[in-house]
């Protein structure tokens, strides 16, 4: 039995917190999968944890707010303490659709990769984001092919599955603020392999995003600064 963990990082999604549970419960996975999903409470400031209670999923209430780095690796420290084989992390405001989580959990299973994302830029079709966030992700792959070899079009996508090497690391290093780009750094000096596969993305069903200020100067230069500085850490 393959135990897998979906770990949804809420900031004030209590309005689409149902309807993505309710799609996730209905989810058909491979017979030999057994499937927990963890709820992610990061101090929120609506009835976000009121919403998760009343469904059968682990709630992990964080007192404090510590964005959505803290958020995804208190999820993933609880897939590693647990015993869980693999963790997928998808956003509590609807644009991971869960329809699109088998295609990551096929990939995986074909290959054996320890990260897998979900990728928009991959397939015609879907939401792809507004032009400035766009030209931004461009960005970030041109710098990780740079620092890492590697071609990951769509290195902002908090839509991955983490293999159990990959929850190890990310537990013990994963990085605190917009961690996207910069974890891929982390996950490719770490040895690991990083795949994409395509997956058709929606617009988030409500709220705001917690990056409002993608493309500015301000947020591009601070991510550069986190990966240049993965780059040139030593891992142990």
């Amino acid at each position: 039995m393959t135990k897998i963990l979906v770990i949804i990082p809420c900031y004030n999604e209590g309005n689409t917190l149902p309807l993505l549970l309710e799609q996730l419960f209905l989810l058909k996975l491979p017979a030999h999968y057994q499937m927990k999903i963890a709820v992610v409470n990061d101090s929120s400031g609506d009835d976000t944890k009121w919403v998760a209670a009343l469904y059968p999923v682990v709630l992990l209430d964080l007192s404090v707010n510590l964005g959505i780095g803290g958020a995804v690796q208190t999820g993933l420290l609880y897939a590693k303490q647990n015993g869980f084989d693999l963790a997928v992390q998808m956003d509590g405001d609807g644009q991971h659709p869960p329809r699109e989580l088998p295609k990551l959990v096929d990939d995986y299973e074909q290959k054996k990769s320890g990260v897998t994302i979900g990728s928009r830029f991959l397939v015609e079709g879907g939401f792809k984001s507004s032009f400035a966030r766009r030209v931004g992700i461009r960005y970030f792959h041109w710098l990780n092919k740079v620092l890492t070899g590697k071609s990951i079009y769509d290195s902002t996508s908090g839509f991955r599955l983490f293999d159990k090497k990959a929850i190890a690391i990310a537990v013990d290093k994963y990085p605190d603020e917009y961690p996207e780009p910069a974890s891929l750094v982390l996950f490719s000096k770490a040895g690991l392999t990083i795949q994409e596969v395509p997956v058709m993305m929606s617009e988030r069903l409500a709220g705001q995003s917690s990056i409002r200020n993608f493309a500015s100067i301000y947020y591009c230069l601070k991510v550069t600064i986190s990966m240049l500085f993965i780059f040139i850490r030593k891992l142990n």
